[in-house]
């Protein structure tokens, strides 16, 4: 069951509808479609919608949502039905396929193209190159592929025109490691012919449009598109897609492949030689018939490597064997114009051919050994055209109407098959469910000797001239009875139908009108043997191997050719062998409307799609007994917290005896049935009101572990402080310590050093010790001070009292009190201490010893004078061992006063150097002359 989504959206899965009716199913269907919801299950199918618009539900974000996940587990989606294809490959082993059906418009290439990208994306988590490589050629040939096989169609811009189903080949690790593609029935009609408002290939318009000039000219075209009468009756049409850089992302996309570039450019030469064909004219002169314009006969031999006369030939000659004679029987114009065409359907769908195969040499799994890398196991993707209804129903409709009647008969078999099987396993009755076997249409079309192929085939081997309405005359005799197949003549009252050229056939899918027109002709699918020969004996290597067959000899006797029709038909039988040999998943797309719009949900249009693709006995299959299926243990594991016998654990002998504890303990057991690994409910209100009980039990465990993990991170929190306290502490603790021992080991024995320590350098303390630092410093200077004092003369003291006075008193007064200095004396003498006027002093000083005849300079300093009115005036003191002079530094210092030291009243002066040193620091800041 899907994840509950709100019923706001709808109901995710079909199967949980209350009434399984036509109404409620298109309720639903347009709900979700309205509400952006383009996705649907019906147990494991998936329903989509086209949007007609870009989603984003397909990024990196989406992708990780679905990886891994039961199918149960998530909203609907592409990605679920993936994933759940890739699981069963991978975990069992076993190889899968995905089947998307539906018809033109409806989304199958976009749906395969998204599974392709989530497949790619979820792959070889270890980044190997060679599994990189495979996943992006596999991805890229999607595009070349869509290029040479998509048309814009009256119903889709991006119509798939060709079947595709392609097997992705996985190690046993899940890596991709190759593929292998096959496609079928191209419509290659549709490059000579289309029907108002569609277009041909778009490799056509894509190479006009897109090719440089430099391209367009060696291939003689130019960029319009109506010059070419193959392609231009959709010349003018708009058209979602943009040719010119579409161009050259095929380009780049075959070069990332492994297509060489003369492989390459032989592709754009073919697109030019069929659009050079469909411009070549036939006139008749009298009974022979000429090629008006010769000159584009020699452009499309240039072109395809061959001589003009050989493409003349083949072109107005037909060479025919009768017996040992070989003639060259020359063609009217309408047989030369039908060669033509068939000559430009022939290589078209050969360039396909030949691309798919190149494609398949490239990415197909090369020297594996599964004794040595383990099993190859496989998921197989169908993208094939759908059910297709238009005005004018011709041959390539009636093969993919019968192609879709095969899925069909395939989808109904397996669901059943599947359904009916896993009841039996399970011990559970099955209830038969009346549905609409299209059996009696498949067998209408393929029954050997009585179907409409069988009868086709019949009158292509008729010889002599056979015509269209001789092979509707022979249905009508043969298949008069068969009450799925009508004409006019069987039904003269059907106006619908035309006499002699319309067939009705009543299809699953609703009742169909075909015109036999043209049956005939591409059932036989006649391609003249000249054609073949002229491509074989090319120059271009290229083009010589996709015509093997050109190389008979024109008298060599060939078994006779199967048919087009037969030949679908054996592959259509074989698609579907293949796909029922291998795990089924399905995708079913639905077109909400014929305009492209993403707001209209066309009812009508949307029933009748629901109803030829079975959805609604595909719901009342899955619901044949019981809407909803689980094994116990995922049963259990989403359900257990109801019952308090089964949350947390339960202690049950086994987990189905559990989940009947919890169905009981809720009341549902008369709803339900015990298989032997599942339990089966019978109503969707059942799992509704289970689902309701959760989503209640759900908060409250919610609130419930919300509580418990809050009480556990406060506690983690206040357990994580406490740590931290207590480390802290002892941190804090450990660094006192190492810094006092620290102290303790650096100042050992400082008593017995000469400085008493100072020259030791304290260590950094921690942070909480800097105020203890200081005062521990502080109490080593004043220990230190008393050591030094202690050594100090008692007769010295009174001078080291002096001193520590003046200091005080000057103690910012000035920037330098000198403490730190050498002795000098002389400082008015000295150039460092005054620069500017030592010059002038020093001749002053000289004169005064040749006048007083000292023999030493004691000292000499400024000073400053203050007298008894506090003014203040600049001196130099000069005191020799004879005189002491007071001098006028302002006046070249003139002596102003002058007193001798040698009269004994003065003695108390001559007390040496140390004495002047104290008067100096002390008048240069305070004293006054």
């Amino acid at each position: 069951m899907a994840e509950q989504e709100s019923l706001e959206f709808g109901k995710a899965d079909f199967v949980l509808m209350d009434t399984v009716s036509m109404p409620e199913f298109m309720a639903n269907l347009r709900l979700r479609f309205e509400k952006g919801r383009i996705y649907t299950f019906i147990g494991e199918v998936v329903v989509s919608v086209n949007p007609y618009k870009l989603l984003n539900i397909y990024g990196r974000d989406t992708i990780e949502q679905y990886k891994g996940r039961e199918l149960y587990e998530r909203p609907p989606h592409l990605f679920a039905i993936a994933d759940a294809a890739y699981k069963a490959m991978k975990r069992r082993s076993k190889d899968t396929c995905i089947v998307i059906s539906g018809e033109s418009g409806a989304g199958k290439t976009e749906a395969s193209k998204y599974i392709m990208q989530y497949i790619a994306a979820i792959t070889n988590p270890s980044q190997r190159a060679e599994v990189e490589r495979v996943k992006n050629m596999l991805l890229k040939s999607n595009c070349v592929l869509e290029a040479f096989g998509n048309a814009k169609t009256n119903r889709n811009d991006n119509s798939s025109r060709f079947g595709k189903y392609m097997d992705i080949n996985f190690d046993f690790k899940g890596d991709p490691i190759g593929g292998h593609i096959n496609n079928y029935l191209l419509e290659k009609s549709r490059v000579i012919v289309q029907q108002p408002g569609e277009r041909s290939f778009h490799s056509f318009y894509q190479l006009l449009q897109g090719g440089s000039e430099q391209l367009l000219r060696s291939l003689h075209l130019q960029k319009s598109l109506s010059s070419y009468n193959y392609i231009h009756v959709g010349a003018q049409l708009k058209c979602s897609i943009n040719d010119a850089a579409e161009f050259k992302v095929v380009a780049d996309a075959m070069k990332v492949i492994g297509f060489k570039p003369e492989e390459i450019q032989t592709a754009y030469k073919i697109l030019a030689t069929i659009l050079h064909l469909g411009n070549l004219k036939f006139v008749v002169d009298g009974d022979t018939p000429l090629i008006e314009n010769g000159k584009v006969v020699s452009i499309i031999a240039e072109l395809l490597s061959t001589k003009t006369d050989m493409v003349e030939k083949a072109l107005l000659y037909r060479t025919v064997a009768t017996g040992r004679d070989i003639i060259d029987k020359q063609h009217t114009e309408q047989e030369a114009s039908y060669g033509r065409d068939a000559f430009a359907k022939a290589i078209y769908e050969r360039l396909f051919c030949w691309i798919v195969t190149r494609i398949n040499d490239i990415i197909e799994v090369k020297n594996y050994d599964t004794t040595v890398h383990g099993k190859n196991t496989v998921i197989g993707v169908l993208d094939i055209y759908g059910f297709e209804i238009f005005d004018n129903n011709s041959f390539e409709q009636f093969c993919i109407n019968y192609c879709n009647e095969k899925l069909q008969q395939l989808f109904i078999q397996l669901v059943l098959k599947q359904e009916q099987e896993e009841y039996q396993r399970e011990g559970i009755p099955w209830k038969h469910i009346d549905y609409f076997n299209n059996q009696i249409i498949v067998d209408l079309v393929e029954q050997q000797h009585k179907g409409i192929i069988a009868i086709l085939d019949d009158a292509c081997m008729n010889v002599g001239k056979v015509t269209d309405e001789m092979f509707l005359e022979a249905l009508n005799s043969k298949l008069g009875k068969h009450g799925h197949f009508s004409s006019r003549k069987l039904c003269a009252s059907d106006k619908i139908l035309e006499f002699d050229r319309d067939f009705r056939i009543r299809h699953y899918a609703g009742d169909v009108v075909y015109s036999v027109i043209g049956f005939i002709d591409k059932n036989k699918d006649t391609l003249f043997q000249d054609f073949k020969r002229l491509m074989y004996n090319s120059s271009n290597p290229v083009l010589k191997n996709m015509w093997p067959e050109g190389k008979l000899s024109i008298t060599e006797v060939t078994k006779r050719p199967l048919t087009a029709a037969t030949l679908f038909k054996n592959s259509m039988i074989a698609l579907v062998d293949n796909l029922a040999s291998k795990e089924p998943y399905y995708v079913r797309c639905i077109k909400p409307n014929d305009k492209k719009s993403p707001q209209i949900f066309d009812d009508e249009r949307c029933r009748h799609q629901v109803e030829y693709l079975g959805l609604l006995e595909n719901v009342r299959v899955r619901r044949a007994g019981f809407a909803f299926r689980q094994t116990y243990e995922k049963f259990l594991h989403r359900y257990k917290m109801i019952s308090e016998f089964t949350w947390p654990n339960h202690d049950l002998p086994s987990d189905k005896e559990a989940v009947k504890k919890l169905i009981e303990r809720c009341g549902f057991q008369d709803d339900v049935a015990y298989g032997k690994t599942k339990i089966f409910i019978r109503t969707p209100r059942t799992l509704f009101t289970l689902e309701e009980l959760r989503a209640q039990m759900l908060i409250r465990i919610v609130l419930f572990l919300q509580k418990v993990w809050r009480g556990t991170l406060a506690r983690m929190r206040y357990k994580r402080t406490k740590a931290a306290l207590t480390i802290l502490r002892y941190y804090r603790r450990y660094k006192v310590k190492s810094y006092i021992h620290e102290v303790a080991r650096r100042f050992h024995g400082v008593k017995t050093m000469r400085d008493y320590g100072k020259h030791v350098k304290w260590p950094s303390p921690p942070k909480v010790l800097r105020r203890f630092e200081e005062a521990l410093q502080t109490i080593f200077n004043r220990w230190r001070a008393s050591q030094l004092i202690k050594s100090i003369p008692a007769s010295d003291l009174p001078q080291v009292r002096a001193k520590v006075a003046a200091m005080e008193m000057l103690k910012g007064q000035r920037a330098d009190l000198g403490l730190q200095r050498a002795w000098e004396g002389n400082y008015l003498a000295s150039k460092p201490d005054t620069p500017q006027t030592s010059g002038t002093f020093v001749p002053v000083a000289n004169e005064l010893k040749r006048k007083d005849k000292y023999m030493n300079v004691l000292f000499s300093c400024h000073v400053r004078k203050v007298n008894r009115f506090s003014k203040v005036e600049d001196r130099a003191i000069f005191v020799t061992d004879r005189h002491l002079y007071k001098m006028d530094p302002t006046k070249q210092y003139k002596v102003m006063k002058t007193i001798p030291l040698y009269n004994p009243l003065s003695q108390g002066l001559l007390l040496g150097g140390t004495n002047f040193r104290r008067a100096a620091i002390f008048s240069e800041g305070a004293s006054s002359m």
